[in-house]
């Protein structure tokens, strides 16, 4: 039987994504016609069409605003995991800042879904070297794994030398953690990013699917991303933006959707939280002291 891997979706808003920070102030968020909402429901009845289970790791903030999505997703079957408050940048913010932003999205999403929220992803997958004081933050909040190290080199994340594959680690602080990293697949040189998000939409998708299929035949899950605005061809183009960042962010949008019900088709799918307990990670909601 084939492997079944972790679907996830990073629930932030089309105006909250740190390529647009230098053009957007948070302070005018606000003035910005959200469409998370839709957004999110029209990734959720796909997910139905193919009986699939996800993840979704939700930005505090879009929370606060737009309680009934994590109603919704919780109520519909999926798991509700965290991504911070704010999206701002671990490496930018202070460490009390951050501890309270950990806290309060986790007791914010579990009283909302009535769940136990047990996942963390870092804004940006900004756990880096220089970051790594968060994992600690993130272990003593009550959180059982994290989801944040992308082992690539990258402008605004990443972690090249990082193991590849999900396991349980020690934080600096001499914590427990299990971090399941961003899936990528390792060459002699480099890691390349086959995971989801701009890649998904870079990359032709024989390409990802071939990527895919090589970590799943070492007997190995992987784990996809993507947010919500990347199925949203009829979002606002954002005026003065950098040719590089209007590429990474609106490149092939308009074919995301399509190429998601040829991965759905290619490859089995369940929550984060179902791959790590099938791996015997977790347990009970518990991490799996190592042997």
């Amino acid at each position: 039987m084939a492997l079944e891997n972790a679907f996830t979706i990073d629930v932030e808003d089309f105006y909250q994504v740190e390529a647009f920070s230098s053009t957007i102030d948070r302070k005018d968020w606000h003035s910005f016609e959200s469409r998370v909402v839709a957004n999110t429901d029209s990734i959720l009845d796909q997910l139905d069409s193919h009986g699939i289970t996800a993840t979704f790791f939700v930005l505090g903030c879009v929370a606060q605003q737009h309680p009934e999505v994590v109603r919704n997703i919780a109520q519909r079957g999926h798991e509700i995991a965290s991504h911070g408050m704010s999206h701002k940048l671990i490496y930018r913010q202070e460490f009390d800042e951050f501890e309270r932003e950990t806290r309060d999205s986790k007791a914010l999403l579990e009283d909302l879904s009535q769940q136990e929220v047990l996942g963390y992803r870092a804004a940006t997958y900004s756990i880096t070297k220089k970051s790594l004081w968060a994992l600690d933050v993130i272990a003593e909040t009550g959180f059982v794994y994290d989801s944040s190290i992308f082992p690539i080199t990258h402008d605004r994340y990443g972690i090249p030398e990082a193991d590849t594959v999900p396991g349980t680690i020690r934080t600096p602080g001499g914590a427990t953690i299990v971090e399941f990293p961003i899936s990528t697949v390792k060459t002699r040189f480099f890691n390349i990013p086959v995971a989801g998000g701009g890649y998904f939409r870079l990359f032709p998708y024989t390409l990802t699917r071939m990527g895919l299929r090589q970590i799943n035949s070492r007997n190995q899950e992987f784990m996809f991303y993507l947010h919500p605005w990347e199925v949203d061809p009829g979002q606002p183009v954002i005026p003065n933006i950098g040719i590089t960042t209007r590429f990474r962010h609106y490149v092939n949008i308009s074919k995301c959707r399509q190429r998601l019900n040829r991965l759905f088709e290619d490859f089995r799918f369940t929550t984060m939280r179902g791959v790590l307990e099938n791996k015997g990670l977790i347990a009970g909601g518990n991490i799996v002291a190592p042997e």
